[in-house]
């Protein structure tokens, strides 16, 4: 199987554990100039921002070990773009990383916590 088409897979199965945990999926592959967010959900009053890495196997690392620094910064300025553009500066946000591994799936909610601290204070969400 092709990485593109594993990416897909994992990001369907991804997808269809959010929507049985109760969220509401709002966007999928949000793409701005400044990143792209692969899929942006809703649980209750909370808007979620959800980077999902899909691995086969461990040759190359665990999935979430690809979600860097640098690429949650690219989400996390996606993420401000959304905000600004859909009017949401007032709802609460989270950023959330779901790892697939063949069949397992691990959702790490709060994956950004301490780049979140940095983003809320700075543009007072």
């Amino acid at each position: 199987m092709n990485n593109r088409r594993e990416g897909l897979l994992g990001e369907h199965t991804a997808v269809e554990y959010l929507r049985s945990k109760g969220y509401d999926i709002l966007e999928r592959n949000y793409s701005t100039k400044f990143g792209e967010i692969d899929v942006i959900a809703e649980k209750g009053e909370t808007v979620v921002f959800v980077e999902i890495k899909a691995r086969k196997n461990t040759r190359f690392g665990m999935p979430v070990e690809a979600v860097t620094r640098e690429k949650q910064r690219k989400i996390i300025s996606a993420a401000n773009y959304y905000i600004v553009k859909k009017k949401l500066t007032r709802r609460a946000i989270r950023f959330d990383v779901i790892a697939v591994l063949r069949d397992d799936i691990e959702h790490i909610e709060n994956a950004f916590d301490a780049v979140t601290a940095r983003f809320s204070s700075k543009f007072g969400y």
